[in-house]
């Protein structure tokens, strides 16, 4: 993995996790009526975040499920090696309330795609909402998110790498090259 470039560093993250909190509260006339839903694996670290600093700002608890969306991609079994499934963990009803589903990077939709499959199996939310940390483009399906990080365009040879110190020890979003990883899924 070549670094091509660092887009964000662990400040920028700070700030946009505080910024898209203040917007998913703004749009949703405070918490009352929202869950957070983190995808596995890096979009449940982002949500853990923003229920965090929903906590700080609202002063309560904001309900957060884990979703893994493994057996629901339309690529389970072509392109997956030997793929990871894990369980979602949704406790909450989600009928009739306003579900953020917050990923880490959006890029071709269809890892979106497969969480509204997996959602609908669980209840019928009022809304979903789409928050990502970065969007990186290159869009094959008609979605789009509600809430941005950062847009970060790139080429088909580019990828974006976010780490997270609860896993990769560093907090920071790179723009590597992939042209050489061709193959590796």
């Amino acid at each position: 993995m070549q670094i091509k470039a660092t887009i964000l560093d662990e400040t920028a993250i700070q700030r946009i996790i505080t910024r898209l909190s203040h917007e998913i509260l703004e749009h949703n006339n405070g918490s009352e009526n929202i869950i957070l839903m983190g995808m596995r694996t890096r979009g449940e670290f982002v949500a853990k975040r923003i229920a965090a600093k929903i906590r700080e700002i609202e002063k309560k608890e904001v309900p957060l499920a884990i979703l893994d969306v493994t057996l629901y991609r339309d690529d389970f079994r072509t392109n997956l090696k030997q793929p990871t499934v894990s369980v979602s963990n949704i406790t909450a009803d989600i009928t009739g309330k306003d579900v953020i589903l917050i990923d880490d990077v959006l890029y071709t939709g269809r890892t979106v795609r497969s969480a509204l499959c997996a959602i609908m199996e669980f209840g019928r939310p009022a809304t979903i909402q789409l928050c990502c940390l970065v969007d990186r483009g290159h869009r094959e399906l008609p979605i789009r998110a509600d809430y941005v990080g950062k847009n970060t365009p790139t080429s088909v040879d580019e990828e974006i790498k976010l780490k997270m110190k609860e896993i990769d020890n560093e907090d920071a979003v790179y723009l590597v090259d992939s042209s050489g990883l061709k193959g590796e899924a």
